[in-house]
């Protein structure tokens, strides 16, 4: 009898048993989980991943890392990229400054000022306006404010 492909060990086949009865898993996390317990079982890659629906690459994939990393490779790693300058605290302290009155000399914000502002109140080291503007788009109530204009 040919030895099969993949294979789990005892604890992490029995771990990843309890994991899919829990109801706070992502979706990925799901797939991979099931995909690997699909591989113990015998089942061809290109089966797990038509009832996954995923690439054969992708399962193929999966494998590959459990024998890398064990039960590590059902969690992303972390992806490089631009980190965020403006946290949540600071968008909500700009969408205020968004709705309160605007300066003297003016009857309304204008994105520029408000970025200008922004800075000089300290709520961040450095802001353009169009960042200004998408902050303030993404909230609606600030529009209803009409202290601003874009």
């Amino acid at each position: 009898m040919p030895a099969r492909p993949f294979q789990l060990s005892h604890t992490d086949h029995a771990y990843l048993q309890t994991l899919l009865h829990q109801d706070q898993m992502g979706i990925k996390q799901f797939k991979r989980a099931t995909g690997l317990l699909e591989l113990d079982r015998g089942k061809p890659i290109i089966t797990v991943a038509q009832s996954l629906g995923v690439s054969r690459t992708t399962v193929s994939t999966w494998a590959k890392r459990y024998r890398q990393e064990g039960l590590e490779m059902l969690h992303d790693k972390p992806r490089s990229g631009r980190p965020i300058e403006i946290d949540g605290t600071q968008r909500a302290k700009i969408t205020a400054l968004a709705c309160s009155d605007p300066p003297e000399g003016y009857s309304r914000w204008n994105l520029r000022l408000l970025a200008d502002k922004a800075v000089e109140l300290q709520y961040c080291d450095h802001i353009c306006h169009t960042q200004v503007a998408q902050i303030l788009k993404k909230h609606p109530q600030t529009a209803s404010a009409k202290n601003w204009e874009p």
